[in-house]
């Protein structure tokens, strides 16, 4: 649980998601909105993805 909460990229996409939430709110509903959220969700997947790529590569070490 420590390795997720103090990788960077992982915070970097976190606080990237309030900016999609707050334009959620206050913005037009589109398809653009759609896009956002799942650019969104990929980025936060890759972050996800490369803390745990990270740490099984220091297990071999």
């Amino acid at each position: 649980m420590r390795k997720f909460l103090f990788s960077p990229a992982l915070w970097t996409s976190l606080f990237g998601a309030v900016g999609v939430i707050n334009s959620t709110r206050n913005g037009p509903r589109d398809w653009r909105l759609a896009l956002i959220w799942l650019i969104t969700a990929a980025g936060v997947a890759i972050a996800v993805g490369d803390v745990i790529e990270k740490s099984r590569n220091a297990k071999d070490y």
